[in-house]
């Protein structure tokens, strides 16, 4: 199958060689030109074979407008543009209306799977018409992890960016029970061996993830977690889960105050906050900040 794909950052980048893997043919573009396959947007749509399919991997809001804007002036009918960043489920809804007026077709896939997902495989949630969403089962199968798991089609437009959207709430909530046990044990003067508490939970354990398994790298890198700042950024869809909650009156305690928690780390430095950039950074690439030394 030939595929093009728009953005070719650390998700972007690794989804078109993973694609490749596969057999598929990718025509890649990125503002930067060492990562593109070509000069300009227009350029890739003229080097698919219609009907085209493009997948747009940018940034959630005005960059993701911006493309979708581009790309409907480009396209023809029976063309179909895949959303697979992190855009807001009502923005899903609007950009399937407004390509829907010229006959393309729009579907929102929510990615999990971060800077290991080249050797992973990505994690899949999926929403659009069903014909759609069976014209791209190439592509999703070559992104997906082996085996029966790893992919849903949720619903209608709009469905997989609401379910990686409550994918991320459960993270977050996830990241800040870790980081509260963390500082904990950092801070009992009974146990002097914090790393390897983390480590023996990884089997046999109820609480052992792949997130535990994240901490016990980010703690082997960094024991005492001495090099971070305790500083968290929020993508947002934490926000978007809490807001939801509020609109379908489903109460989210947890979720709802590890975003707080979020918004703390921003006030003072805080040891839980070091843990959760730690675990950001190890299982997407976010960005960390050191600590200054006079």
């Amino acid at each position: 199958m030939q595929i093009g794909l728009v953005g070719l950052g650390k998700m972007g980048g690794n989804m078109r060689e993973r694609i490749r893997n596969a057999g598929h043919t990718v025509i890649g573009f990125d503002t930067d030109p060492a990562r593109s396959d070509v000069d300009h947007l227009s350029d890739l749509v003229d080097r698919l074979d219609g009907p085209c399919v493009v997948w747009v991997m940018v940034p959630a809001g005005e960059v993701t407008q911006h493309v979708i804007d581009q790309l409907a002036s480009l396209l023809k009918p029976g063309d179909v543009v895949v959303d697979g960043g992190n855009s807001r489920w009502t923005d899903d809804e609007k950009h399937a209306k407004e390509l829907g007026a010229r006959g393309i077709g729009f579907v929102d896939a929510g990615v999990s799977g971060g800077v290991w997902g080249l050797e992973n495989g990505y994690a899949l949630m999926v929403g659009g018409d069903e014909e759609h969403v069976e014209r791209l089962k190439p592509i999703f199968d070559a992104l997906k992890p082996d085996g029966p798991y790893g992919y849903v089609h949720a619903g209608a437009v709009g469905a997989g960016h609401f379910a990686k959207m409550v994918h991320n709430g459960i993270e977050y909530a996830m990241m800040q029970a870790y980081a509260e046990g963390w500082e904990l044990l950092e801070k009992a003067d009974s146990v002097d061996n914090v790393r390897e508490v983390f480590r023996s939970w990884q089997q046999g354990t109820v609480i052992r993830s792949w997130l535990l398994d994240l901490a016990v790298n980010a703690l082997d890198e960094d024991e005492h977690l001495e090099r971070l700042r305790g500083y968290a950024d929020d993508s947002g869809e934490g926000r978007w889960t809490v807001e939801a909650a509020i609109d379908n009156a489903v109460p989210l305690p947890a979720i709802t105050a590890a975003l707080f928690s979020r918004f703390a780390s921003r006030q003072e430095d805080s040891p839980q906050m070091k843990m959760v950039a730690a675990l950001r950074n190890q299982f997407g690439g976010h960005a960390v900040e050191s600590v200054k030394k006079a």
